[in-house]
C-alpha cells in the first residue's frame, strides 16, 4: 500500500481539523453570545451558561489555530525535506552516472592503451567531485545543527578581510580580479574566524562568477550603531526580486546561474546564511541598477572604554 507524501497528509489533517472542529466551535460561539444577551436581561443561569460556552469555545478555537499553525509548519518542513532529498539525489546522480559509464568502458576493453590514462583521470575527477559534494552537505548539516558550538573569539576585521581576499585570489587564479577595499580602521567583532572567512569568500566568488569581463568587485566594511556591516558589491547580472529569499535555500540556483552556466550546486549562499545565523547576525541582499550587494551584519564588539563607561554608577548618597 502506498501512502501520500507526509506534507500532503499534514495538509489533509489541517483541513479535517478546520472542518470537523473549528466550524462547530464557531457555531457554538454564536449560541454563547445569544445566551449572554438573553441571560443579561432575564436570568442568571442563562448568563452563566452563555459565559461558560464562550470560554469553552474560545479555548477550542485557540487550540485549533495553534494546532493549524504547527501542522502548517510541519507540512512546510516535510516539503523542504522532500526537496532536499530530490536535489541531493539529482546532484549525486550525475557523477555516479559518469563513474559507472567509465568503469563499463574499462571492463569491456573498449578503450585503447592511450585512452586509459585519460579515463582514469576522469574517474578521479568525478570521485573528487562526489566526495566534495558529500563533504559540503555534511558540513552544512553540521552548521545548521542546534548542537553545533560556535567559537567566540575577538577578531580584527581588517585581518579577517585580508584573509578572505587572499583566499579569493587563490580561488580565481584563472582570471585575477582586484577587490576594492573600503574599511574603517579599528573595528573588531566576536565570532569564529574559521567560518566567517569562507562566508566572505563565498560572496566574493559569487560576485566574480556572475559578472562579465569588466569585473568591478568591492568589499566595504563600516560601522552602523551596534552592527559591523560587511558588504560585497558587484556589477553583475543582478537578482530578480522574486528570487531574493529562495537563493538562500539549499541547492537553490537563480535564473542567472542557469542562463550563464556558472558552475556550482547551490550550497554557497546556504552556507553563508547558516554561518551568519550562527553568529546571531543578519544577511541582506539588494539588487538594482546594475549593482548587487550582499551585506553581512555582525554585532560590534564594544571597546574597553565604552564598556567601562557603561558600568560607571553614581556615588553613594548622590542627589539629583
Amino acid at each position: 500500500m502506498r501512502f501520500p507524501p507526509a506534507n500532503l497528509q499534514l495538509r489533509r489533517a489541517q483541513l479535517i481539523l478546520m472542518l470537523a472542529v473549528l466550524l462547530p466551535s464557531i457555531a457554538m460561539t454564536g449560541i454563547g453570545i445569544v445566551l449572554l444577551f438573553v441571560g443579561y436581561s432575564s436570568s442568571l443561569p442563562t448568563l452563566i451558561s452563555g459565559a461558560l460556552i464562550l470560554t469553552f469555545c474560545t479555548s477550542v478555537i485557540t487550540g485549533i489555530v495553534l494546532g493549524s499553525i504547527f501542522l502548517g509548519k510541519g507540512a512546510s518542513l516535510a516539503r523542504v525535506q522532500n526537496d532536499f532529498v530530490a536535489s541531493v539525489s539529482h546532484e549525486l546522480r550525475t557523477p555516479l552516472t559518469s563513474i559507472r559509464l567509465l568503469i563499463e568502458s574499462l571492463n569491456n576493453n573498449r578503450l585503447g592503451d592511450d585512452d586509459r590514462p585519460q579515463v582514469l583521470s576522469l574517474l578521479g575527477r568525478e570521485a573528487d567531485r562526489l566526495e566534495a559534494l558529500v563533504g559540503r552537505v555534511l558540513a552544512l548539516s553540521r552548521l545548521q545543527s542546534s548542537s553545533h558550538v560556535w567559537p567566540r573569539h575577538r577578531i580584527e576585521v581588517g585581518a579577517l578581510i585580508d584573509e578572505a581576499i587572499a583566499a579569493f585570489d587563490a580561488s580565481t587564479l584563472a582570471k585575477p580580479t582586484k577587490v576594492v577595499r573600503e574599511l574603517e580602521p579599528g573595528l573588531t567583532v566576536v565570532g569564529d574566524r574559521a567560518t566567517l572567512v569562507p562566508a566572505l569568500v563565498n560572496l566574493l566568488v559569487n560576485a566574480w562568477k556572475y559578472t562579465g569581463e569588466d569585473k568591478q568587485i568591492a568589499l566595504e566594511v563600516r560601522q552602523s550603531r551596534r552592527w559591523i556591516e560587511l558588504t560585497v558589491r558587484d556589477n553583475g547580472v543582478g537578482i530578480d526580486g522574486a528570487e531574493k529569499r529562495a537563493i538562500f535555500e539549499q541547492f537553490a540556483r537563480g535564473r542567472a546561474a542557469h542562463e550563464t552556466g556558472a558552475p556550482g550546486i547551490g550550497l554557497g549562499l546556504a552556507f553563508v546564511f547558516a554561518i551568519v545565523r550562527g553568529h546571531r547576525g543578519k544577511l541582506d541582499v539588494w539588487s538594482g541598477g546594475g549593482t548587487t550587494e550582499f551585506t553581512i551584519r555582525l554585532r560590534r564588539r564594544r571597546r574597553a572604554r565604552e564598556t567601562s563607561a557603561a558600568i560607571v554608577r553614581a556615588p553613594t548618597g548622590a542627589t539629583a
